[in-house]
């Protein structure tokens, strides 16, 4: 992408404006121009008829990270909280990440939001980490997200050796997501002094059928908590920045893995990943594949069986 065009009011592009003014850029002269700014690749302008151009190998960069988030807010929520009043509500709002990827760890990252973090979450642009496929761009927002005053939040990291174990002894992988979950809320929990006000509830996807799955994996504290399991539970705004924070680590994570072992490791389950399993067991062996792989995959038996 090397040209952008969109329509500015006057309110935004003054917004703009002073974004421009305070960063790396230098006013330029340009015809018909309201204002001009350009830096080495890339030039943003702002015309009388009310239109904005962008141009530059700097472009896409530019529309995710400063004009979407700071001058459109176009975030997946924008425009309805005010009409879900439960939007606003404190609460605590839990998610994963790595469930489906053969390489790397299990993240389950929790967060406490009330009404103005709400509304400051909704102005960085939060959605759904699935739905944001720029790395960097998670980076960004869950660096945002932490820098918000007040909004508690804890990350649960499982590693690779330590998922096998549990899945070795529970034989399940969603007993293994509630134990993650049931922690993350007893963190966050005993962080109560922080929370103001305390939080309703706490809200999670429902990833087994029986819903007492977490409910019998939390402790005292969290048992005093109402737990809400729903489907698509990255819908609700806490949820959904649980979901950044949780991937962000889990990039994190598979990229130091990929450094320890010499090896770019994909993420999730394909081709791409059985090739690049193959290479892992040829060049480490079976007993460190535990120490960056979930073995109960079936990706396991099929780069053992190329190995025969």
């Amino acid at each position: 992408m090397n040209s952008h065009t969109a329509k500015l009011s006057p309110e935004q592009a003054e917004a703009l404006r002073g974004i421009l003014a305070k960063r790396d850029f230098e006013p330029a002269e340009v015809p018909h121009a309201v204002f001009s700014y350009k830096r080495p690749s890339l030039k943003v302008t702002w015309y009388n008829s009310g239109k904005l151009l962008v141009q530059g190998k700097g472009t896409k960069e530019f529309i995710e990270f400063t004009l979407e988030p700071e001058v459109l807010v176009e975030a997946a929520f924008g425009g309805i909280l005010d009409a879900q009043p439960e939007q606003l509500e404190p609460r605590i709002g839990v998610d994963e990440s790595g469930k489906g990827d053969f390489f790397g760890p299990l993240v389950v990252a929790g967060v406490y939001i009330n009404e103005s973090i709400a509304r400051t979450l909704d102005k960085l642009g939060i959605k759904d980490s699935k739905a944001i496929k720029s790395d960097k761009k998670i980076k960004k927002l869950a660096e945002g997200i932490r820098d918000i005053p007040g909004c508690v939040h804890s990350v649960v990291p499982i590693g690779n050796a330590s998922y096998n174990r549990l899945h070795q002894q529970m034989r399940n992988v969603n007993k293994i997501l509630a134990w993650g979950h049931a922690r993350v809320i007893e963190n966050l929990l005993s962080q109560r002094d922080r929370m103001n006000p305390e939080p309703l509830r706490a809200i999670s996807d429902q990833f087994s059928r029986s819903k007492s799955t977490i409910q019998s994996a939390l402790m005292e504290e969290g048992r005093q908590l109402e737990l809400v399991q729903m489907y698509k539970a990255e819908s609700d705004l806490a949820v959904a920045a649980a979901s950044i924070l949780a991937r962000d680590v889990f990039v994190q994570r598979i990229k130091e893995l990929g450094n320890e072992f010499d090896l770019e490791l994909p993420k999730g389950a394909s081709s791409k990943v059985d090739q690049v399993g193959a290479e892992f067991l040829t060049k480490h062996g079976i007993n460190k594949l535990g120490q960056a792989a979930k073995l109960h995959f079936r990706t396991t038996q099929k780069i053992q069986s190329r190995m025969l």
